[in-house]
C-alpha cells in the first residue's frame, strides 16, 4: 500500500460540495441555534421558579443527550407529528436545538459574570440607560461570549458529520461516497480531515479579529463618551 492522492482527482467537486453544505448548515444552526439560547438564557435569569424549571430542564435534557440520539429522535419523530421535512432541514433544526443549550449556558453565565450594581452606578454618575447598556455592560458581556462561543462553534461544526447518518450530503457523507468508489479510505479521509482542519482555522481567526474589534470598538465609544471614560476609570481605580 502507498498514498496515493491522484485518486481523488475526479472527486475534489463531490468533496467541495459537501464542504458548501457543512458550512451552509453550521453557519444556519449557529444563527438559529443563537437566537433560541439568548431568549432560554433570559428566561432563565427571570424572577419566579416555574420558568427556571422550565429553561432547566431544557437545558440539561439538550446537554445530556447524545447528538446522534437527539438527531434520530428529531428525524423519526417529526413524521409521528405529521411534519415531513428534508433531511438537510432536520439536520439543521436538531443541529439548532442541540446548540441552543450550549448558547443558552454560555449567555447566561456571561450575563452573571458582570459585577453587581454596574448599571446602577453608571445610572448614578448622569449617564442614560442606553448609554450605560451600549459602553459599559454590553462590551463586557460580548468580550465574555467571544471565547465560549467560539468553542461551542467549532464543536457544533464538527458534529455536523453526524448528518450523514440521515443522508444529508454535507462533507462526511459526501467523503463515504468517494471512498466507496475509490477503495482509498486513508487518502480520502486524510483530504476530509484537512477540510475540516480550513474551516475550524478560519473560525478560530474569525474570532480572535472579533474579540480584537471588541474591544478596540469599546475604546472608541468610550472616547467619545466623557461620562462613559469617567465611570470606567473610576472603576479601573477602584479596581487597583
Amino acid at each position: 500500500m502507498h498514498f496515493d492522492p491522484t485518486v481523488l482527482a475526479d472527486y475534489w467537486p463531490l468533496l467541495l460540495q459537501g464542504a458548501w453544505l457543512t458550512i451552509q448548515v453550521s453557519v444556519a444552526a449557529m444563527a438559529i441555534g443563537y437566537a433560541a439560547g439568548i431568549v432560554v438564557a433570559l428566561i432563565a435569569l427571570m424572577p419566579g421558579w416555574p420558568l427556571r424549571l422550565v429553561t432547566a430542564f431544557y437545558v440539561e435534557t439538550l446537554r445530556n443527550i447524545p447528538f446522534i440520539i437527539l438527531l434520530v429522535v428529531v428525524y423519526y419523530g417529526l413524521p409521528f407529528a405529521g411534519i415531513r421535512l428534508p433531511a438537510t432541514l432536520v439536520g439543521t433544526v436538531a443541529l439548532a436545538l442541540f446548540a441552543s443549550a450550549y448558547y443558552a449556558e454560555i449567555v447566561r453565565a456571561a450575563i452573571l459574570a458582570l459585577p453587581r450594581g454596574q448599571f446602577e452606578s453608571a445610572r448614578a454618575i448622569g449617564m442614560s440607560p442606553a448609554s450605560a447598556m451600549w459602553h459599559v455592560l454590553a462590551p463586557q458581556i460580548l468580550r465574555a461570549l467571544v471565547p465560549p462561543s467560539t468553542n461551542m462553534t467549532l464543536t457544533m461544526m464538527k458534529e455536523s458529520a453526524v448528518l450523514s447518518s440521515i443522508t444529508v450530503p454535507e462533507l462526511t457523507y459526501q467523503s463515504l461516497v468517494v471512498q466507496g468508489n475509490t477503495f482509498a479510505p486513508f487518502e480520502v479521509f486524510a483530504a476530509v480531515a484537512s477540510i475540516y482542519w480550513l474551516i475550524a482555522s478560519v473560525i478560530a481567526e474569525a474570532s480572535r479579529r472579533l474579540e480584537r474589534r471588541v474591544g478596540t470598538a469599546q475604546a472608541e465609544s468610550v472616547s467619545h463618551n466623557p461620562i462613559a471614560e469617567r465611570y470606567l476609570s473610576l472603576v479601573a481605580r477602584r479596581a487597583s
